[in-house]
């Protein structure tokens, strides 16, 4: 007995050593004809190849032998590499093959993963489905991030046999990025995904609970007297439409139907192999799909996310962000592509009788990015664009002038990261610069040039399992006296604060400055993991000309822990817990908040998903809450979310979730119901429906200010808002190179106004004592001009008004894109948007009547049909 459990443990042991080595695959140079792509392996090129399998199990059993095997073999010629992957499945007729677009994978996949740099941080994946779908991205940071926008030229051929399925790709080595001076060695790993079971197999074995997975792949040797290859390709485009509106005989801007036409270039040049410069000389984007619709009551700006493919292709190189983590925190950078191109700042105030034809978005007549990594481990990225002046037309009687609504703007981003001692030391840098061309007084409201910059340093250790990342950046913005009195009393600082005794409002500066940056320290190996972090903004730091910031004049805590079970036990196939403590200053040291939260999230081993979370805040002291007056202290409040999903593999997936906020002393309720559903009727088209509905009410809502003798009036009232939303998606791939994709969304916004109040004590202890509630004797609605009209007695203030601030908003977005790639990087749009939209100060929520009521608003349509032809290599 003692003998048979010394030879299993032998046999364990034997195995994990034999798990944890890295594998090497030798490649083979064709010297004869290239296999033909048709995912049939009887080439003779094949025959001769070097097989390997023995996949292991990344998921759900980290280490075990993969349920089916895979097999896979690799070759190369002077312009290609090859890749054969046998899939072996006993029921093939099990083999889930769904078509659907590209980089939208579903179903079984095979993947290979190419470290080319072997810099063990950055790779280029390359998926593909039984049905023959594509998915392609670069993974960077050793796998922490990602840029699915990645669209490389390469041929792949799929076929499904009575042993399983087959995939054979051909890859260009002018996709790629690498470098020839070296033993010519690149990391690789192949993997498998077998959709049925869940389960993601690997060539070479990445544990589960691994820091990363890039710095782990084995090694692809043999690749001799290969030549990088610059990549050269130009793409000129030209789209063609109409915009039909309800016109406005009156308004000569509003005919009712616009012709559209436009026309330009894109460009891809190899400056190196591993530089790659991308120019776009008066970029389009009509294909883009609309901004989801929202009413945002909030001081601060909404954060979209970028959509134009200028942008989001090769977009982690720009990233320098603020914080840490996803959500609003998330958001805040450096770089924040949106500006560029974007709505005017300026809106021409208008005479009676006159009319406005105001430029929707400024346009982009130039742009170039050069980025890439080097031999040396430098990854660079430098983006420059021009905003061309843009000016409103503004007609009296037919007599027109011009009015400029933004001036000419040159945007600069430039990034370098540096990667020492085999990337486990990361140095890097980032410069922003944003100058306007400003030549009319009335846009002297704007910066003339706006700075930042900032720099960061990472160190790994413990195989990856630790790191610390020490950041810091600062800003710098020049411009007229108002530009700057702006910025310094915009809602990021609010300098004008009169209990703000750490910093000053200076109407006579032309500058401001600020600086801020954070410390991490993580543990990211093993199933226990913690991050504690350190965040520091500066009042004066500025960053809103192109990057995102949302408050500065701020220090906040965080430490986070959280435990994983990555392999299946009890009811589980996978659990994740989580907990995080949070506390808030700002530069006068006050503490504006803390709190904690928990939750969880976790696989069931029925394949449903769920998760749970629970918070509580203390106390809050918010300096932006009177828009310019003191800070306010508010109650705590405690929020729970949970919801779940069904089983993501079958046809119909359900996905309902609820949100639940509760502030202390009665002061505020929020509850968020949402469902998602996705419904696959066959294999090539899909459709989900995700309705949200969001109920908040509270009882101190801004409305207006006005400034007193002695004494300023800060008027809030009780609000009750109502947020009704449906999103509707739907996609048909007839072949993976033709796709039809439509996305709807109506939406119903009410807000309810009542219960009028001023700010009095706004530190109060108790919570009723920081208001005054207007009495009936105070306040008069005048039905006629349709505001409020105030009369107090012995306070000082003479009688003042204010507008209704009820409303009802209902809007209705759609996109219908029909895309053919009719040859590898040539591409066919074909587009119809529509957007409805109406504002009315009625608040009363009608779900049947405010949907039907959508369809008797006059629509806006856009047909456009883009055509692009790529001519390169």
């Amino acid at each position: 007995m003692l003998l048979a459990v010394s030879v299993m443990c032998i046999s364990l042991y034997a195995r994990k050593d034999s798990i944890r080595e890295t594998r090497i695959y030798e490649t083979l140079k064709i010297n004869s004809t290239s296999p033909r792509i048709d995912g049939i392996f009887d080439d003779q090129v094949w025959q001769e190849a070097d097989w390997q399998s023995e996949f292991i199990q990344h998921m759900p059993y980290s280490g075990k032998q993969a349920s089916f095997q895979t097999k896979f073999a690799i070759c190369y010629d002077a312009d290609y590499i090859y890749v054969a992957i046998e899939a072996m499945d006993p029921s093939p007729d099990s083999i889930v093959s769904r078509l659907t677009r590209r980089d939208d994978m579903d179903g079984d996949m095979v993947f290979i993963n190419f470290d080319s740099y072997h810099d063990l941080r950055t790779c280029f994946a390359f998926d593909v489905n039984p049905a023959g779908v594509k998915s392609d991205l670069i993974f960077a940071e050793n796998g922490t991030s990602q840029d699915e926008t990645w669209d490389p030229v390469w041929w792949v051929k799929t076929s499904i046999t009575n042993s399983g399925w087959n995939a054979e790709m051909k890859i260009p080595f002018s996709q790629l990025r690498f470098d020839n001076s070296g033993d010519g060695i690149w990391g690789i790993n192949v993997g498998r995904r077998i959709y049925r079971k869940e389960e993601m197999s690997l060539w070479q074995h990445v544990p589960a609970d691994a820091p990363g997975f890039i710095h782990l792949f084995g090694k692809l040797h043999g690749l001799k007297d290969v030549k990088p290859r610059k990549q050269a390709e130009i793409i000129p485009y030209t789209t063609a439409g109409i915009k039909s509106y309800e016109g406005d005989p009156a308004n000569p801007f509003q005919p009712g139907l616009d012709g559209l036409y436009s026309g330009g270039v894109d460009a891809k040049i190899g400056v190196t192999n591993n530089l790659t410069l991308d120019l776009s000389v008066n970029p389009d984007f009509g294909q883009v799909e609309a901004d989801p619709s929202e009413v945002n009551l909030t001081a601060y700006e909404s954060f979209f996310e970028e959509k134009r493919p200028l942008f989001i292709e090769g977009k982690n190189i720009y990233n320098f962000p603020l914080m840490f983590g996803g959500g609003g925190i998330g958001a805040e950078n450096l770089f924040y592509s949106r500006r560029i191109g974007r709505q005017p700042h300026y809106y021409p105030e208008l005479l009676e009788g006159e009319y406005l034809k105001q430029p929707e978005q400024a346009n982009i007549l130039a742009a170039a990015k050069l980025s890439g990594k080097t031999r040396n481990g430098t990854s660079i990225g430098i983006l420059e664009s021009v905003a061309a002046e843009e000016s409103a037309l503004i007609d009296f009687n037919g007599e027109q002038r011009e009015v400029i609504v933004e001036p000419l703007t040159n945007y600069f981003t430039g990034r370098v990261l540096q990667d020492i001692n085999e990337g486990n030391t990361i140095v890097g840098g980032m410069i922003t610069s944003t100058y306007r061309n400003i030549t009319q007084n009335h846009l002297n409201f704007l910066p003339t040039s706006a700075t930042t910059g900032g720099v960061d340093f990472q160190q790994y250790w413990n195989k990856r399992g630790y790191n610390i990342k020490m950041v810091n950046y600062y800003s710098r913005i020049e411009g007229s006296t108002e530009a700057i009195s702006i910025a310094q009393q915009s809602q990021a600082r609010l300098y004008q604060r009169p209990d703000a005794d750490y910093v000053t409002l200076d109407t006579t500066r032309t500058s401001l400055s600020g600086y801020g940056g954070n410390f991490q320290f993580w543990k990211t190996s093993g199933r226990f993991n913690f991050l504690a972090a350190m965040v520091w903004k500066s009042p004066g730091l500025e960053l809103n000309d192109i990057g995102f910031l949302r408050r500065s004049d701020e220090l906040f805590q965080l430490f986070w822990m959280g435990y994983h079970f990555y392999e299946p036990f009890s009811i589980f196939r996978n659990l994740n817990l989580s907990v995080n403590q949070f506390r808030a200053w700002d530069f006068g040291g006050n503490l504006a908040l803390g709190g904690v939260e928990g939750g969880f999230h976790a696989t069931f081993k029925n394949f449903w998903r769920g998760r749970y979370n629970i918070s509580l805040t203390g106390p809050k002291r918010i300096n932006s809450f009177l828009r310019g007056g003191p800070s306010m202290l508010l109650p705590g409040d405690i929020g729970m979310g949970m919801g779940f999903s069904t089983d993501e593999r079958k046809k119909l997936v359900i996905e309902p979730g609820f949100r639940f906020g509760k502030g202390f002393e009665d002061s505020q309720s929020s509850s968020n119901y949402s469902l998602e559903m996705v419904y696959h009727p066959i294999n090539s088209f899909n459709i989900s429906l995700e309705p949200e509905l969001s109920l908040n009410s509270g009882t101190l809502q801004y409305v207006s200010y006005y400034e007193g003798v002695d004494d300023n009036r800060y008027i809030f009232s009780s609000i009750d808002q109502s947020v009704l939303s449906l999103s509707i998606r739907m996609n048909l791939t007839l072949r993976p190179d033709l796709t039809i994709q439509f996305w709807g969304q109506p939406f119903v916004a009410t807000g309810n106004y009542f219960d009028y109040k001023y700010i009095t004590n706004p530190n109060a202890e108790v919570y009723s004592d920081r208001y005054h509630l207007f009495s009936d004797t105070e306040i008069n609605f005048d039905s006629d001009q349709n505001n409020f009209v105030i009369t107090e007695e012995n306070t000082g203030f003479e009688q003042y008004t204010f507008g209704s601030m009820d409303f009802k908003v209902k809007e209705f977005l759609s996109n219908l894109v029909i895309r053919w790639e009719y040859q590898p990087g040539s591409i066919v749009y074909l587009v119809w948007s529509q957007s409805r939209d109406h504002y009315d100060t009625y608040n009363a929520f009608q779900f049947s009547g405010d949907m039907r009521e959508l369809w008797n608003i006059e629509p806006t349509n856009y047909f456009l049909i883009k055509l692009s032809y790529r001519i390169g290599r």
